[in-house]
């Protein structure tokens, strides 16, 4: 294993690991944005108001994003377990 290659698969998993969660962050802020605003615009300050919507947008992200989620989990694991022989040497 030459240090190359150890950044190289630290990258790509960074990437992944960024890739995954992206779809379920952007949404989680999008909606929180919103209901800031919401919260602003009619002066309501109700703690709880802030989290159902932010769940409720996370869990719809991951139902939208899920057919493509598992494939990038799948591509990154088969490439891992494929390639495993060459990381042990």
């Amino acid at each position: 294993m030459t240090q190359a290659f150890i950044i190289d698969f630290a990258m790509e998993s960074i990437k992944t690991t960024l890739l995954l969660s992206a779809p379920m962050l952007g949404f989680g802020l999008i909606t929180g944005l919103a209901v800031s605003i919401f919260q602003a615009v009619t002066s309501i300050q109700e703690l709880t108001l802030t989290f159902i919507p932010k769940i409720l947008a996370v869990f719809l992200s991951v139902l939208l994003f899920f057919p493509w989620l598992m494939q990038l989990m799948i591509n990154f694991t088969s490439t891992v377990l494929t390639n495993f022989p060459e990381y042990i040497q």
